[in-house]
């Protein structure tokens, strides 16, 4: 009997993601190898290889909640300009990293600097964008 994917399997994958808009985000140049069920990918990604057999493709859609999680405002911020180094480098749109008192690092998108603040959001870049993705599934070890 052949082997389909379960929970505990480590499995390699090829894939490319991409918007409603077919705008494609990302594409695996060597294959994707995760362990299912240990969340090393987004929800919706591991549900959707479960069951899956070698030589196996898909395509499958993902609502934002089953991705990268809503857009929340509460992760947009605005931090003194004097925490951010290299402020003559910095643009409107660029991720920069910060490091909270803990030692923590952060990665924010800069949505605007204004003469005492800088404002970020902290949201992962894909929250709230609905994903799709086709896959093939090349090995399940």
């Amino acid at each position: 009997m052949e082997k389909v994917v379960e929970s505990g399997n480590t499995v390699q994958v090829q894939y490319k993601g991409y918007f409603d808009d077919k705008e494609v985000f990302d594409q695996s140049k060597d294959p994707l190898e995760f362990e299912v069920g240990k969340k090393q990918v987004i929800k919706g990604f591991e549900d959707a290889v479960i069951g899956m057999k070698k030589g196996d493709k898909k395509t499958f859609h993902i609502e934002a909640k089953d991705a990268y999680g809503e857009h929340k405002k509460e992760f947009i911020q605005k931090i003194p300009k004097q925490a951010v180094a290299n402020l003559e480098d910095l643009k409107e749109g660029q991720v920069i990293g910060l490091q909270d008192k803990e030692g923590r690092q952060f990665m924010g998108k800069v949505i605007s600097i204004g003469d005492e603040f800088i404002e970020l959001d902290f949201n992962h870049p894909l929250a709230g964008k609905d994903l799709n993705f086709d896959i093939e599934l090349i090995d399940i070890k």
